[in-house]
């Protein structure tokens, strides 16, 4: 968001909805680690695919690959499907899912605001409590703002004031430590525009921009924040609703979005990440038979490179979404499609176009991708591989090339 103020943001995108402020902040500041220049997938790759593992392998690459039939399950080709690797950003599918599945499409999160309203004047301080809404913004708290004005508020004689117990002490993910956790800010049930400055920066204090935004943007609407002595009545004067689960799972996965999924999975746990991780493997384990030796995570976005997930597993998972009448369609259709959507998307083959669905992952060392694909003559197949080692992300889009033609 060069050169744009906050609030030069939010007049930009009211009305654009979802996608455009994503699209202003950056595919870069919501990805794991810088985004690499397009890659063109050869549309004929050379040589079979015990070639290509060949050559993967004697690069030093590990590989965890394979293709299946969707209706049935078998496997079409595999290498090693159930040799767990590092997954990168592909974890997101099985988070996604499993918070999907249990909590529906239309779950949205709140946001609840508290004071002590009398004739136009909050008496003492507006209280905003987060509730783990992951897109919190600008453009919406315009909104917020407008819903208290039409209640009668006018202004408020103390302070802004965040509530931000709904989630524990813990503001970074497990495993962190040795990847990419720059590209995150900190994790907290209320945080506004992403945590980020309108330059999209990771901010050092998250709570500090979500006051002055707040404060600001009620004074735009004509709520005077008179920051006087704090204090006042605990009433709630309304709930303040995310967008709905659907909405949010495909700005995850469409774009990648680390800090969204991570805000989720908190919540999903009730403010904690262990939580939120063992309830997504207990999910699998009770509804895939996948214990937590295959569903072996320790955050949900994929940053971690504690995750080990294998290629069966991520088979197992997307041919389960494909054939979930209640949640399947959302859960598909938050996949990049290669070609023909307006998402900026690094795979540039006109062969490919509405051929592929896909989730990808990059790390340091890794390069995975999984997702459907459908051939020349109408087969649709799932797929996925993982590559851990030296490898580039062409590297996997030959094969999977090689697969959907």
């Amino acid at each position: 968001m060069k050169g744009a103020t906050a609030r030069g943001v939010a007049v930009r995108v009211i009305g654009a909805g979802v996608l455009a402020i994503l699209a202003v902040l950056g595919a870069r500041a919501l990805t794991a680690g810088p985004a690499p220049l397009p890659v063109k997938a050869p549309a004929q790759a050379q040589g079979g695919f015990q070639d290509w593992v060949r050559r993967m392998e004697a690069k030093g690459i590990q590989v965890s690959a394979g293709v299946w039939d969707i209706q049935t399950g078998r496997a079409l080709e595999s290498h090693q499907p159930d040799l767990a690797l590092v997954p990168a950003s592909v974890t997101k599918v099985l988070s996604t899912y499993a918070i999907l599945r249990t909590w529906k499409p239309d779950f949205q999160l709140e946001t609840t605001v508290y004071g002590d309203l009398q004739n136009g004047a909050v008496k003492g301080d507006l209280v905003f409590k987060g509730g783990g809404d992951p897109f919190f913004t600008t453009e919406r708290i315009f909104t917020l703002a407008q819903d208290l004005r039409r209640m009668g508020v006018q202004r408020v004689t103390g302070r802004i004031r965040l509530d931000q117990s709904a989630f524990d002490a813990q503001r970074y993910g497990n495993g962190w430590e040795n990847t990419s956790s720059d590209t995150t800010p900190p994790v907290v049930p209320l945080s506004v525009n992403f945590s980020r400055d309108e330059r999209g920066a990771i901010v050092a204090d998250p709570d500090r921009l979500a006051v002055e935004t707040l404060t600001r943007v009620l004074a735009d609407v004509g709520i005077i924040v008179e920051n006087g002595p704090g204090g006042g009545a605990n009433r709630k004067l309304l709930d303040f609703r995310s967008p709905p689960l659907r909405m949010l799972i495909q700005d995850i996965n469409k774009f990648s979005n680390n800090f969204m999924v991570e805000m989720l999975v908190k919540r999903f746990g009730d403010g904690s990440w262990p939580r939120g991780i063992a309830r997504i493997q207990a999910f699998y384990k009770e509804q895939f038979g996948l214990g937590p030796d295959k569903v072996a995570i320790t955050d949900g976005s994929g940053l971690s490179k504690n995750n080990l997930l294998s290629a069966r597993t991520l088979a197992i998972v997307l041919r389960g979404a494909v054939n979930d009448f209640e949640v399947g369609p959302e859960m598909i259709a938050s996949l990049k499609v290669i070609g023909g959507e307006p998402w900026k998307l690094r795979i540039k083959d006109p062969n490919l176009a509405r051929r592929i669905r896909c989730k990808t992952g990059h790390l340091s060392g890794v390069t995975t991708v999984c997702g459907l694909l459908q051939t020349p003559d109408g087969k649709q197949r799932i797929f996925a591989i993982l590559l851990n080692g030296n490898s580039h992300e062409e590297d996997a889009w030959e094969q999977v090339s090689r697969w959907a033609n």
